[in-house]
């Protein structure tokens, strides 16, 4: 979620606009408050469209059919008015997580909980079509999981029984794998298609796996119509109610009445949203509806309503959207907002010049000596992470220092990544992927065996890796499976690994050979690339639709195409360092001096000269009103602190040893680790 920009409305009707949600195929989405603090998700129909009588009747016509139901099982339609031309449509503000967002999580659901939230959809979907309507795009991402149970939102390509899938000649509104056959080919959609919909959204979540899928759309959508779906990973129990649901001739499919006395769930089965790690989830983000519903405007004292939805920008809110004609927005949890991370440090009031403060705890002797075994410190939560002897991992509190946990599983090779800033995912010296419960250092799952050398991304659905001989491979966070594996485009070993960073469907790769190549997440196929970028690996930067690279040139590239949007050559030999992207500026180290650019456009900030030519690739690290940077390869110069807003060295800091530094910050802290002493510095 972003702030208002320029043009964004104020107010509609009795909803003062707080935030930018996004926007579906027709209407950007707001976050609204009334003013008894009632929070509404307010969707308005582009402007661009907005004269189009059918894009009209269109939008209308969602809002209609959402208010044509009666059911505790969808979300409620607040508001929905024409202003200025433009209709706008408020729908309730809920607080969960998507289906599919719990199953990528938390892995699949147990048959009981499967079997229950099949019920409520049964339940929500008999009322649909008791209102005469057909929804026509049931699926986990149109499911929320909310501490009463399971909604289902997003009325956008709702249609009466009798209704078309075509809007116009070949234009379908069907969401590839979850439409039935009938949807797909543009024949009358009845609540037969519902029941098909419903099959594959219960299969999905009792196997952790899409039933049907493809390289691309029409794949995918030749499946549905031709092919046969992949039951393998769903539980017998739940295989047999789903079968006759996925036939392809509508007339064949159970109706709903019969669905739900087949499914029948246990008593309790709905415990998975109201006890255990979904439950917690949703109460956090219930949390963090209820203190956004009660925060004051900007021009009250207090917590700056502000500063909350600056926060969210980072990812605070998930879209929901429906066949590209519908948005609904959820609140997601994101412990990012300085309300919300109690364990934040405040940044320094007064410092003096030249001078650096005082640690604010450390230097801290994690037990590690060999420079060789360390990895750079991993901010997770109120924890920070390292390296400890035997290639275990050990966590300490940012707060003091403290120790909290040492894992048990030992031969950690290369980085850990952080997943849902409560896991730790590393990959072990047997090739295994294994995931840590950031609370306590316990292994949560595995997935063997993976042939992991290192761990290069994760997003929401997969772990990227390098394997052992060479290749590129993906691994299902929900199923533990790997998804697809691909012969890399580039080197991934040399002097410096392969480094990557995967964001928007999108694995960018940065080889051992200095080129850049970008894979298609969800297939391996490559997107764009390679292209030499410089002679060594530099991690890559990535920042919503673009991604950063140094080496010869610091570079800014469209995310989806590889197209050039802006570049600067490098004047020292060994190129730009890894870049480091925080609040719209880039910083950098080329040759002597550190830079600060503007990420839309390259233009430079400021520039400071930071030490010798020689300077480590690693990138710098901002946070607060301070960038560090290390000074040179050898260590002993130590780091520096930039002051971000007046481009000026604040001041040095060095132990007075050798060995290389590493540098990660998070929460008003920069921690630092030089030969086994981690040390958390205040930022400014």
């Amino acid at each position: 979620m972003n702030p208002l920009g320029t043009g964004d409305p104020l107010r509609l009707g009795p909803y003062r606009l707080t935030g930018v949600l996004g926007a579906g195929g027709m209407g950007q989405v707001y976050l609204g408050r009334d003013v008894r603090g009632q929070l509404a998700a307010v969707k308005v129909l582009r402007s661009e469209i907005a004269h189009e009588p059918e894009m009209a009747r269109r939008f209308l016509r969602e809002a209609q059919a959402a208010q044509a139901v009666r059911s505790d099982g969808v979300a409620r339609v607040l508001a929905a008015q024409m202003v200025g031309g433009r209709p706008w449509i408020a729908t309730e503000f809920l607080a969960g997580p998507t289906l599919d967002q719990a199953v990528e999580r938390y892995g699949p659901l147990d048959e009981p909980t499967a079997r229950a939230v099949g019920a409520a959809l049964v339940r929500t979907l008999m009322d649909i079509h008791g209102a005469g309507l057909v929804h026509r795009d049931l699926k986990p991402s149109n499911i929320v999981l909310t501490s009463r149970g399971p909604r289902i939102i997003d009325f956008g390509i709702a249609r009466p029984e009798y209704g078309l899938t075509l809007t116009t000649t070949g234009e379908s509104l069907a969401t590839p794998g979850y439409a039935a056959p009938e949807q797909v080919l543009g024949q009358r959609t009845g609540p037969a298609g519902d029941v098909f919909s419903l099959g594959v959204v219960l299969a999905y979540a009792a196997g952790g796996r899409p039933l049907y899928e493809g390289g691309h759309v029409a794949a995918v959508q030749y499946q549905v119509v031709h092919g046969e779906p992949e039951l393998d990973a769903v539980p017998p129990a739940i295989r047999t109610l789903v079968v006759p649901c996925l036939d392809k001739e509508p007339g064949k499919r159970p109706a709903l009445d019969a669905i739900a006395r087949e499914l029948a769930p246990p008593r309790a089965a709905d415990r998975a949203w109201r006890t255990g790690p979904l439950a917690e989830d949703i109460a956090r983000r219930e949390a963090d509806a209820r203190r956004m519903a009660t925060l004051p405007g900007d021009e009250a004292p207090g917590p700056s309503r502000r500063r909350l939805i600056g926060g969210l920008a980072a990812g605070g809110a998930v879209l929901a959207a429906g066949g590209g004609a519908g948005a609904w927005w959820l609140l997601d949890h994101d412990d990012s907002q300085a309300e919300t991370r109690p364990w934040a440090a405040k940044p320094l009031a007064h410092h003096q010049e030249g001078s650096a403060p005082t640690p604010l705890w450390g230097p801290v002797d994690t037990g590690l000596s060999d420079p060789d075994d360390e990895i750079t410190p991993l901010p997770v939560h109120d924890l920070v992470v390292v390296a400890a002897t035997g290639r275990r991992l050990r966590a300490y509190g940012v707060r003091d220092g403290g120790k909290r946990w040492t894992s048990a599983v030992a031969g950690l090779t290369g980085r850990p990544l952080v997943l849902f800033d409560d896991t730790v995912l590393i990959a072990d010296t047997h090739g295994a992927v294994r995931a840590l419960s950031a609370e306590d250092g316990k292994e949560r799952w595995a997935a063997a065996p993976a042939d992991a050398a290192t761990l290069l991304a994760v997003d929401d659905k997969a772990v990227f890796l390098a394997t052992r001989g060479g290749r590129l491979r993906a691994v299902s966070l929900a199923t533990r499976s790997t998804l697809w594996t691909v012969p890399s485009p580039v080197r991934l070993r040399g002097g410096r690994p392969a480094a990557g960073a995967a964001a928007k469907g999108r694995l960018v790769v940065h080889g051992s050979d200095g080129q850049a190549v970008a894979l298609d997440t969800r297939s391996g196929r490559t997107a764009w690339g390679p292209r030499r970028h410089g002679t060594t690996a530099v991690a890559p930067a990535v920042d919503g639709d673009t991604v950063y690279l140094g080496g010869k040139a610091l570079t800014a590239l469209t995310l989806a195409t590889g197209e050039r949007k802006w570049t600067h050559t490098a004047t020292g030999d060994l190129g730009w360092g890894a870049p480091a992207l925080h609040d719209g500026v880039v910083y950098a180290v080329d040759d002597t001096d550190l830079h600060a650019r503007r990420a839309d456009t390259g233009a430079a900030e400021w520039t400071v000269t930071v030490g010798p030519e020689v300077h480590p690739l690693d990138p710098p690290v901002a946070e607060g009103r301070s960038v560090w940077a290390v000074v040179d390869s050898t260590g002993r110069r130590g780091v520096v602190a930039a002051d971000t807003r007046e481009g000026r060295i604040a001041w040095p800091y060095s132990q007075g040893s050798d060995g290389a530094w590493r540098l990660a910050g998070a929460d008003n802290r920069v921690f630092l680790l030089q030969v086994g002493q981690l040390t958390a510095m205040p930022v400014l």
